[in-house]
């Protein structure tokens, strides 16, 4: 598999970001650290649903993640999972210097922009009248509130037009109901910077695990 040029040497550090409404504990944070393991690297793994999941917001997130830049060793290579992706390309952004590269896992480019999905126009009234609104956890196999200033305070935010030099590798799954793969192939075109796998999978992208591992190996610098 191919890279972008200019690609740093080996990786020394890795930090997961889980996506909306799940955690450390996700089935693909599971295996790729068992496979880091296996290099020696260890995948860090901040929980974004703490203190609670109610109070959760994108720049709660980014504070989160520049206080575990911040006490790992740096640069460091970030792997974001759907919201996790967009939290990423906002730190490569904001904390240039603390990122090496990226893997960015059906990132969710357009979060929180006219025509996502994450809400119809009438349910998101009834969100901004109701104060917050049940979501389910796939973490906690149950719903849990979810206060309206995490949908206000996502705004502020654009990673899809967000500017940032480090290489990315991001893998889409042609059949996610969730993360339109159009909006994901007009990201990467614009960014000769980003390398894009299209892949034959949902939004969840477990049965391409392997598949991802292989690229990324060959992307983070590790051998066989």
């Amino acid at each position: 598999m191919s890279v972008p040029p200019g690609l740093p040497g080996a990786v020394v550090t890795v930090c997961y970001l889980h996506g909306f409404a799940s955690s450390p504990q996700s089935t693909k944070a599971a295996r790729l650290a068992e496979w880091l393991r296996a290099y020696g690297i260890e995948l860090h793994c901040p929980d974004f649903n703490e203190p609670d999941f109610a109070t959760l917001t994108l720049t709660r997130m980014l504070e989160r993640l520049d206080r575990e830049l911040e006490r790992v060793e740096a640069p460091a290579v970030l792997i974001g999972s759907s919201l996790g992706g967009t939290l990423a390309i906002l730190a490569a952004g904001a904390f240039a210097s603390r990122v090496d590269r990226m893997v960015l896992l059906a990132p969710a480019v357009m979060f929180a922009k006219p025509g996502h999905h994450l809400l119809t126009p009438d349910r998101l009234d009834e969100w901004r009248r109701r104060g917050a609104l049940p979501f389910f956890h796939y973490a906690y196999n149950q719903e849990r509130p979810l206060n309206y200033a995490f949908y206000e305070d996502s705004l502020r935010y654009d990673a899809f037009t967000t500017a940032f030099t480090q290489p990315a590798l991001i893998f889409q799954g042609l059949r996610d109901a969730s993360v339109d793969p159009r909006t994901v192939e007009q990201f990467a075109r614009a960014r000769p910077n980003v390398m894009l796998s299209l892949l034959d999978d949902d939004h969840q992208l477990v049965a391409s695990l392997p598949r991802m591992w292989d690229g990324m190996r060959s992307f983070f610098g590790l051998t066989s």
